[in-house]
């Protein structure tokens, strides 16, 4: 299905539509348990801690099939806790206490994804959430790289996210007040120590350079993905100026488009920024599982009403992005034209 670009607003009001919607969520969201709200994502998130050990341990055997395995454990279980659990954490999706989300949000976003908590909240929550597909705010500019050609953004950008995330945390770091700042680099530091300890300790590796080698590559191995998902979601989507904005229903509507499920993916990074984005960007503090459980319901909705519902799949959106990137990724978007849709 191709993205829709325009979408007739029919006889009632935006502010109705959503209300409409948001009511039936809501019943959906009353009468799961909270298994369903949060305890199978924190369940994922368990498991993908307890597998750490299972990971390190396949690297002390000297067999190639062992040292994949134990990479590959390593990398998915990293993924999960940096891109779910971080991205859950920051919608405080993974609990209702106010206290326990700061911290967990703490955790997965400073110890194990080296990112300062407060930073990538604002840029994510704030503004890509607040204003999405609306250039200057939240446009997914943050993911642009206008000096990388075609081939070199596509193909070998995405490795450089392991080393680039702590080197931007530094530097923000440099802006924050002290006190906070010391905090997230003690945490930071902690994280990455941690892994490199494990991997001397654990893993029985017995150089320092071999360890930092197995650090990169772990967190290496869905980089790709993970850089592909956060364009592809977006980016070619209509755009927005700050004084034209549409209605919320329409912004998220119109600026969001689902990819198909994938096992790997939907473990790592969780349904809401794979094949439940439209949901997630209208109910932002659904957690994965209650996105994937509202997700007909939403779809229906959105049909029913003549509203767009955008999805696609990744070779169609890696084919689009590479013959239209100087227009995607390089060049200024183009506002798409409101006319009928206030």
């Amino acid at each position: 299905m191709e993205p829709a670009h325009s979408a007739p607003l029919g006889d009632s009001s935006a502010e109705v539509l959503l209300s409409e919607l948001e009511r039936q969520v809501q019943d959906v969201v009353r009468t799961s348990s909270w298994w369903e709200r949060h305890g199978v994502d924190c369940a994922v998130l368990a498991l993908s801690l307890l597998a750490l050990p299972a990971g390190f341990l396949c690297l002390r055997f000297h067999n190639i099939l062992a040292f994949a395995a134990g990479i590959t454990i390593l990398g998915v279980c990293h993924y999960t806790l940096t891109v779910k659990g971080s991205h859950l954490a920051s919608h405080s999706a993974l609990t209702e206490s106010k206290r326990w989300s700061k911290i967990l949000m703490i955790f997965f976003m400073e110890v194990c994804t080296a990112f300062p908590a407060e930073f990538a909240k604002l840029n994510h929550v704030n503004m890509h959430h607040g204003y999405t597909n609306v250039v200057g705010l939240g446009d997914s500019s943050t993911w642009k790289a206008p000096f990388f050609n075609r081939y070199i953004y596509m193909f070998l950008g995405p490795l450089s996210i392991p080393v680039l995330t702590p080197l931007v945390a530094l530097a923000h770091l440099r802006k924050e007040e002290l006190r906070r700042a010391l905090r997230t680099l003690a945490f930071m530091s902690l994280g990455l120590y941690s892994q490199y300890w494990m991997f001397l300790n654990v893993s029985g590796i017995k150089s320092p350079s071999s360890a930092l080698a197995c650090m990169l590559l772990s967190r290496s191995l869905l980089a790709h993905p993970f850089l592909y998902v956060n364009i592809f979601q977006h980016i070619g989507l209509p755009m927005f100026s700050p004084d034209k904005k549409p209605r919320r229903i329409h912004m998220m509507t119109l600026g969001v488009l689902n990819l198909p499920r994938q096992p790997v993916l939907d473990w790592a990074f969780g349904h809401s920024l794979i094949s439940c984005h439209v949901e997630h960007h209208l109910f932002p503090r659904l957690s994965d599982h209650m996105c994937l459980k509202v997700k007909p319901l939403v779809s229906k909705f959105l049909h029913d009403k003549k509203l767009p519902y955008n999805e696609g799949s990744y070779l169609a959106r890696f084919q689009l992005f590479l013959s239209r990137y100087e227009e995607l990724m390089v060049h200024a978007p183009p506002i798409t034209e409101l006319v009928g849709l206030q």
